[in-house]
């Protein structure tokens, strides 16, 4: 309880940076639609957020180790924050694109510092308990970003100066702390060739998670004014995506201990694509079966990206597991910068319901590939043990290494 008391200061400011940076996402999709931006400028929106994610992953800890923590995260801070005031300053799709690298960049850079920062304090013994904290309060922090776009009205002044306000508030916590500021780690190297010789099953699994939560969470609220939904209801709708992944963690991590982990994949696929079809027919049933139906995809794609990567660290050495963390988040920064606007290419195409037809067709593909990948070697008899990771940094390797530990099945 001491130790969790002594991260009070790190866990805010994830609850108050999650809240800034969440929120961002879907208000710039429903600003942009009242500003009469063409659907695939609101997936350049989506696809620049995460183009500043990968740069910060990159960049964080170098910067660290040039100025430390605190003042890391207060640079990457005042770069979220002067991208969300600048919004309604120009108001330009490909201005507020650049402005998006600078929220990507700011979530990125201060997730690194956090992580580097919990990673220097906790032991082998606690360190359970404060992942388990830290990946309450972090889903905590996403499922309100998504509810709060409900209170915000879109393309105002007043929005974006709120959720400007609260990623400064995020400075607080952390740079107030006493805390001792730890040692800067060093950074990893970053070899995305890695989790591909390691899994190409778990590498396809990743771009597949990238496919379905990138293209949903920055496209969805598109989706959901095209279906009719208010703006109240598609914080709902885009909360419950978020909760229906959380409620999923715990029997997926049961099934991935105990069974063969491609089984898993292979269905947890198989029901993505049968929760993608009945999105799709669910959309004349009213806002009830909207929201179900969001739960619904929620529970069957968010796993995936935990499962893929338990699958891959099966078949990696205990030296290998911080590069490879950062090589599978490569692969799912990569999708995730393609995805969106691809989406909102293809809706502006051929309408709201072609985002799940894309999902669905993309997890046909893992499907496939799972099940020739099945042929060419079995699964290891020794297995780490089923780890949620959260899609943070490319340091959170760091932090999960030693949650990791081999157990037979």
């Amino acid at each position: 309880m001491r130790l969790l008391i002594s991260f009070a200061a790190l866990f805010l400011s994830v609850l108050l940076l999650q809240l800034s940076s969440g929120g961002v996402g879907p208000l710039d999709a429903l600003s942009g639609l009242k500003l009469e931006f063409s659907k695939k400028e609101i997936g350049l929106l989506g696809s620049a957020h995460f183009l500043g994610f990968f740069i910060g992953c990159w960049w964080a800890p170098r910067l660290m180790g040039s100025v430390g923590h605190s003042r890391a995260f207060a640079a990457f801070t005042a770069a979220g924050a002067i991208g969300l005031m600048s919004h309604m300053l120009i108001i330009d799709p490909y201005a507020w694109a650049l402005m998006r690298v600078a929220s990507g960049i700011c979530v990125a850079g201060c997730y690194t510092v956090i992580e580097a920062w919990l990673q220097a304090k906790v032991t082998n013994q606690t360190r359970g308990r404060t992942m388990g904290v830290y990946r309450v309060v972090d889903m905590t922090g996403s499922m309100a970003a998504q509810l709060i776009i409900g209170v915000l009205e879109p393309a105002s002044y007043v929005s974006y100066n709120l959720l400007a306000i609260v990623c400064c508030a995020a400075l607080l916590p952390l740079t107030l702390t006493t805390v001792r500021q730890p040692e800067t780690p060093a950074s990893p190297r970053l070899r995305p060739r890695l989790a591909y010789d390691r899994s190409p099953l778990a590498a396809a699994g990743v771009l597949a998670a990238a496919l379905s939560s990138a293209s949903f969470r920055m496209v969805g609220p598109v989706y959901g004014q095209e279906v009719g939904l208010s703006i109240d209801q598609i914080a709902y709708f885009m909360a419950s995506f978020v909760l229906g992944g959380a409620l999923a963690q715990y029997p997926v991590g049961w099934l991935a201990d105990k069974f063969d982990r491609r089984w898993v994949l292979i269905w947890l696929s198989i029901a993505a694509i049968a929760s993608s079809t009945i999105t799709i027919f669910a959309s004349g049933l009213g806002t009830t079966g909207v929201m179900l139906t969001a739960g619904l995809f929620g529970l069957t794609t968010f796993p995936i990206y935990s499962v893929a990567a338990s699958h891959a660290h099966d078949f990696a050495s205990d030296a290998e597991r911080v590069e490879l963390s950062a090589a599978l988040m490569f692969y799912f920064a990569l999708g995730a910068i393609a995805a969106p606007y691809f989406a909102s290419y293809l809706i502006d195409a051929f309408g709201p319901k072609a985002l799940f037809i894309m999902i669905a067709g993309g997890h046909v593909l893992l499907v496939a590939f799972g099940l020739t990948r099945m042929r060419v070697r079995p699964s290891p008899a020794d297995r780490t043990r089923y780890t949620y990771a959260p899609r943070t940094s490319f340091t959170i390797g760091r932090l999960m290494r030693r949650s990791r530990a081999n157990s037979q099945d």
